[in-house]
């Protein structure tokens, strides 16, 4: 019996040794992303990870992290270990490139401008769209309350403005006047969430608004959940939004998981990965199957920030969203 008990007892010993070994082998890497791309880096990593299996027998888990943007570089610059950031826009990047936790010259280490897809905002109104909300003029037409969330904290946010303050140029006002509508917009608010997300819940679920401000892939998310309870408004002009994808090359050294980071961002790329995309609602970069779910995006002009403001992301980043700059000053007349 003391014989019998021995084996057992040492052969559930072994049985957990293997067990936790083939714990241990399962890779772990941190993707640190903006604010309303849950849906799609849930859908893209367990793809990945199907796929790296099949072609390496390695197993890997990404775990995800989601917020508004700016929020979530100043995380990473300030410990959080990420391997990839996917941000809104590239000057969250750029900040944390400065640490030196990402190389100077991100923007060119991965295709096509590091942006694996693009996208552009949106407006999202109520059934029958009561405010009769159809370009960015009547965002600033008295007793609209308006959903924008908060460019301080958020990528998306600051799409938002800059959109707004590039269809106001492109329609003939003078700078003056331009920032005057703005500041009228904003004062239209009754909250600035801090991300793109937030904003979706105070408008849909809190009921609060008469019109949002938001990512496409988002506004067609919140169509498909609540179908007629809300309508998509795509305004003539809009802003060519670029959130671009990047190493942390600090981190996956230190960590060991440089190559297979590497290999999850080419992924990105891949046409299955792309239909993904596509299918979420995003922009994507592969022509063939930009072509294949051209239905999906109705044409609109976009702006490059290049475009709206001389100088592009720096500009506007010093101008507009630095402390004391031009957002400050119009909120808070």
């Amino acid at each position: 019996m003391r014989s019998h008990h021995g084996v057992t007892i040492g052969a559930m010993l072994i049985l957990l040794l293997l067990s936790g070994c083939q714990r241990d082998q399962t890779i772990e890497l941190l993707n640190v992303s903006y604010d309303p791309t849950r849906e799609l880096y849930r859908k893209l990593h367990r793809m990945f990870a199907e796929q790296y299996r099949a072609e390496t027998g390695k197993d890997v888990r990404i775990r995800r992290s989601h917020g508004g943007s700016s929020s979530q570089a100043s995380a990473v610059m300030n410990g959080l270990h990420a391997d990839v950031v996917t941000l809104a826009v590239r000057p969250d990047i750029d900040a944390i490139a400065k640490t030196g936790r990402i190389r100077s010259d991100w923007l060119t280490s991965q295709p096509n401008r590091s942006l694996p897809y693009t996208s552009t905002i949106v407006f999202v109104v109520r059934r029958g769209n009561p405010k009769q909300i159809h370009d960015w003029d009547d965002l600033v037409k008295p007793g609209v309350q308006v959903i924008p969330a908060n460019p301080k904290t958020g990528g998306g946010a600051r799409l938002n403005f800059l959109a707004a303050y590039g269809a106001f140029r492109k329609q003939g006002n003078s700078e003056a006047e331009a920032l005057e509508k703005l500041g009228v917009l904003y004062r239209n608010a009754p909250v600035l969430d801090g991300g793109a997300r937030s904003a979706t819940i105070t408008f849909v679920r809190k009921n609060i608004g008469d019109v949002q401000l938001t990512w496409e892939n988002e506004a067609e998310l919140e169509k498909i959940e609540l179908g007629d309870a809300i309508e998509i408004i795509r305004p003539k002009v809009s802003i060519l939004a670029e959130p671009h994808v990047a190493l942390v090359d600090q981190n996956v050294d230190e960590k060991g998981t440089r190559e297979i980071t590497q290999a999850f961002l080419q992924f990105l790329y891949s046409e299955t990965a792309q239909e993904v995309i596509a299918q979420e609602f995003y922009r994507p970069t592969n022509p063939t199957i930009a072509e294949k779910y051209r239905d999906r995006f109705p044409p609109m002009e976009l702006l490059r920030v290049d475009d709206v403001v001389p100088g592009g992301w720096d500009a506007a980043q010093k101008r507009f969203f630095a402390s004391g700059g031009i957002f400050d000053q119009i909120y808070r007349k």
